[in-house]
């Protein structure tokens, strides 16, 4: 066992709360609150997120002595004296709560409640609240340090990128009254460069595009991204978006101020069809952004990005970047979100190893004994397998539908086949049985491939860069091959992958060998396994219940097989 003072504990307690968990540098667990709790983007204090970590590291509460969480501005400060505020606003957001009739003067004091910067008092009374929960917990005499939020995002871009020399940027919504932040790595050490302004908040004008399509916001940006593709691309001499922000300063300049933003945006919305509205959202957001990243490549001289915060989680705006002629190297957090701010704060209160990230499977795995039990008493139908692989590669050569949960759970917002509903890519219809009937979500959200490093060289027209081992950019697929891989690309020819070692020893890269043998092709159609609206299953029992509700064909769970009946 490390000496505690090498024990690390970061965590986050907004929006897809959770905790990490550094011991002697090294990351041990990390893992978000939904996973335990069941709803989707929790925002409560990560108390189960926290003692799962310690149960993965062997750890007792007392053993840890640094702490660490991040923001400490007003807003932050409110909702942790007051957590009803932030149910309240959880349960409107995600449409578990009617609105009242106080809703849209909420939502627009919110965004100017979240524009002040945090001090003393804030701080203080955010370090007392956060205090008592941690005592709770049974670490009441660690050393309790608040980061702050863009430093958190800049700190796990940086970290986990395995690069040194380069440029840092952050976007996000908003938090500690900045919206963004630039910095250079270099030895370990983040040195600041430029933020940006929460005023000025590119996240906040995406969010309301997102508000105003009557999609959810802080989670259902990707669909507007998606819908974007469904239009003619917009010509920028006539988006009357692009003139909202402008690019200055190594940041941005906003026109208007939230609540003139979002009657503007209001009144452009209701002469445009859905879909060309957010092509024109999707448009000025890549054009802001590769504008300032290239006003920054220029500043610094440098050709490698570290990026992270929300906006990154927009794919077809990373695609924009990682093909810039003057960029080297583009890493993208894959945890970029809010989400991932407990692993930024550990690395900033420890010594983490660099390069951090070899995978994400960094959640608790599933106990033998444990599947064994709960499969042996479903009722249903199965077998034990021992090995998965070949039985699993013959399903889906027949054109079989599988659950497929095995080893540790992944971090962060994208199946990466551990907790995945796999199929073959080329199925005719496949996307909208799966959007429609089995996963019950809207008919145009794609799905991605997972595939072998080989196929990724022999498929994708755009990449030339390293492996894209989680789902953080689209590339194109070339042409020849978009209709073997029809289920997987986009009506513009791009797809967002997953890019796995043709000689890693686990299952999933010795499944798409398999495949490549019956098929053709190294690569198999992976998307989330979880019902519409709900985390990645976690338990062996959540695993059984959403392969019977969702209608999946087969569930291979660990080293056991279950039929549906």
């Amino acid at each position: 066992m490390a000496d505690t003072n090498d024990i690390v504990l970061g965590f986050w307690d907004g929006h897809d709360s959770g905790a990490a968990l550094l011991v002697d540098g090294r990351l041990v667990c990390a893992i978000n609150e939904e996973r335990l709790t069941r709803r989707k983007l929790e925002v409560c204090f990560p108390r189960q997120a926290i003692r799962a970590c310690l149960q993965e590291g062997g750890l007792r509460g007392e053993q840890v002595v640094q702490v660490a969480g991040c923001t400490a501005d007003w807003a932050k400060t409110i909702s942790r004296l007051w957590p009803e505020s932030k149910e309240r606003y959880y349960r409107l957001r995600r449409r578990l709560a009617w609105p009242g009739l106080l809703d849209p003067a909420t939502r627009l004091a919110k965004y100017h409640l979240t524009e002040w910067p945090g001090n003393r008092l804030t701080r203080w009374l955010s370090e007392q609240a956060l205090g008592r929960e941690l005592a709770a917990l049974g670490l009441g005499e660690a050393r309790l340090t608040l980061m702050d939020h863009h430093l958190c995002h800049a700190a796990a871009a940086a970290w986990t990128s395995g690069l040194d020399d380069t440029l840092v940027i952050t976007l996000d919504g908003v938090g500690d009254g900045r919206s963004g932040s630039l910095h250079w790595f270099q030895g370990g050490k983040l040195r600041p460069l430029a933020s940006v302004a929460a005023r000025d908040s590119v996240g906040i004008f995406f969010e309301q595009v997102t508000t105003l399509m009557h999609l959810r916001e802080l989670e259902d940006e990707g669909k507007v991204m998606a819908l974007a593709d469904y239009a003619p691309p917009p010509d920028p001499a006539s988006n009357p978006l692009l003139e909202l922000i402008e690019v200055r300063e190594l940041g941005f300049h906003a026109r208007l101020h939230a609540s003139g933003l979002a009657r503007h945006l209001k009144r452009l919305y209701w002469s445009q069809p859905q879909e060309r509205f957010a092509a024109l959202a999707q448009q000025a957001l890549e054009t802001w952004v590769v504008q300032l990243v290239r006003q920054a490549l220029a500043h610094t001289g440098g050709h490698r990005l570290a990026l992270a915060g929300g906006v990154f989680a927009n794919v077809r705006l990373n695609q924009r970047i990682r093909t810039l002629p003057e960029v080297e190297h583009c890493s993208i957090f894959p945890h970029m979100g809010d989400g991932g701010l407990a692993l930024g704060a550990a690395c900033l209160a420890g010594a983490p190893r660099t390069p951090m990230l070899s995978d994400l499977y960094l959640g608790p795995a599933l106990a033998a004994e444990s599947i064994a039990e709960v499969v042996r008493a479903s009722g249903l139908p199965h077998r034990y397998l021992g090995d998965p692989v070949p039985e699993a590669a013959r399903l889906l050569t027949a054109g079989r539908i599988i659950g497929w949960v095995q080893g540790r759970m992944e971090y962060g917002p994208r199946a990466l086949g551990a907790r995945s509903v796999l199929a073959r890519p080329d199925l005719p219809g496949v996307r909208d049985q799966l959007n429609i009937r089995l996963k019950k979500r809207s008919w145009y959200q794609p799905f991605c491939p997972t595939l072998l490093d080989s196929e990724a060289q022999r498929l994708l027209s755009d990449h030339h860069g390293p492996p894209d081992r989680w789902m953080t950019s689209l590339y194109h697929v070339r042409e020849p091959f978009r209709v073997p891989l029809a289920g997987v690309t986009g009506r513009d020819g791009s797809c967002r992958p997953q890019m796995v070692a043709d000689d890693d020893p686990g299952r999933l890269a010795r499944l798409l060998t398999a495949l490549r043998q019956t098929t053709g092709f190294g690569v198999v159609l992976n998307t989330s396994f979880n019902p519409h609206g709900a985390p990645l299953v976690h338990t062996p029992r959540e695993a059984i219940d959403a392969f019977v509700s969702m209608g999946l064909d087969h569930l291979i769970l660990g080293d056991w097989i279950l039929d549906r009946p």
